[in-house]
C-alpha cells in the first residue's frame, strides 16, 4: 500500500466529527490521517504509535516541569505534545484502516489519555511553583483544579460512550445534523487541545499564561456544570428505554 493510496482509504475510515473540540475536528484528525498513512507503508503496529504517541507527550511534559521556561523550551514542548497528540489520533486510524482495533489497544489508547490529561497540568503546577513570578501562591490552585475538572470530564464523555453505545440515544447523536455538531465543537473550546498549546506557548511570561490559562479553566468549570447533568439525564434515559 502507497502512501497516496492510505491516505485515501483513510478518507474513508473516519469517525464523526460530532462533539469534537475545534482543533481536534478540523486540525488534528487531518494530522492523524497524514501520521497514519505514513505508518501504514511500514510494519508499525497501532498499539506502537499509541506508545510513540505517549513518549512524546511524557517528553513535552517533563520538560514543562522541569526546565525554566523560554520561548525556546516553550515551542519544544509545544511541538511535541502536537506530535504526541497527532499520533494519538493516528493509532486509531490505523487500525481502522488494517480493520479495526483491539479491545486491548482501545483500554491502552484511553489510559494513554487519561495520563497525559492529569499530569500536563500537574506539570504546570510544578513548573508555577519552580519558575513562576508569581504574585500569590493561590493561584496554583488553578493547575490543580483545571487537573480535576479535566480529568472528570474526560472519564464522564468515556463512560458516557461506553453505557450508550448500542442505543437509540446513540444512533441519533451520529445522526443529528452538522450545524449542531460545529455548534457544540465551539462549545469545548475548554477541552480544546490547540487553544491549550497557544496558551502554553505564553508560559515563559507568567502573568499572561496566568491570566489565560485561568480563563480556560474557568470554562472548563463551567463545562462541566453544564455537561454533567445533561450526561446524566441523557444515561439516565437509556436506562429507561431498557427497562421498557
Amino acid at each position: 500500500m502507497t502512501f497516496t493510496t492510505a491516505r485515501r482509504d483513510l478518507a474513508r475510515h473516519q469517525k464523526t466529527a460530532k462533539g469534537a473540540p475545534p482543533y481536534s475536528r478540523f486540525v488534528n484528525r487531518p494530522l492523524g490521517r497524514v501520521l497514519a498513512a505514513a505508518a501504514s507503508i511500514t510494519s508499525a503496529s497501532p498499539n506502537q504509535i499509541t506508545m510513540t504517541s505517549a513518549a512524546c507527550s511524557a517528553a513535552g511534559i517533563a520538560l514543562i516541569a522541569t526546565v525554566d521556561p523560554s520561548a525556546l523550551s516553550a515551542l519544544v514542548v509545544v511541538g511535541l505534545l502536537i506530535l504526541g497528540y497527532g499520533l494519538d489520533s493516528a493509532d486509531g486510524q490505523l487500525a481502522r484502516l488494517r480493520g479495526g482495533g483491539s479491545p486491548g489497544g482501545e483500554w491502552l489508547d484511553h489510559t494513554v489519555d487519561a495520563a497525559k490529561i492529569v499530569t500536563l497540568h500537574l506539570a504546570i503546577l510544578i513548573s508555577l511553583y519552580r519558575f513562576g513570578d508569581l504574585t500569590s501562591d493561590v493561584w496554583l490552585l488553578v493547575p490543580i483544579g483545571f487537573a480535576a475538572t479535566s480529568t472528570v470530564l474526560f472519564f464522564s464523555w468515556i463512560l458516557r460512550d461506553y453505557m450508550l453505545s448500542n442505543t437509540s440515544i446513540s444512533t441519533n447523536r451520529r445522526s443529528d445534523g452538522e450545524r449542531f455538531s460545529v455548534a457544540n465543537s465551539l462549545m469545548r473550546t475548554a477541552e480544546d487541545y490547540g487553544v491549550l498549546m497557544l496558551v502554553l506557548l505564553t508560559l515563559p511570561v507568567t502573568k499572561l499564561f496566568v491570566g489565560l490559562y485561568t480563563v480556560l479553566f474557568a470554562w472548563s468549570v463551567m463545562m462541566v456544570v453544564v455537561s454533567l447533568p445533561r450526561r446524566f439525564h441523557a444515561i439516565e434515559s437509556s436506562g429507561r428505554e431498557g427497562a421498557s
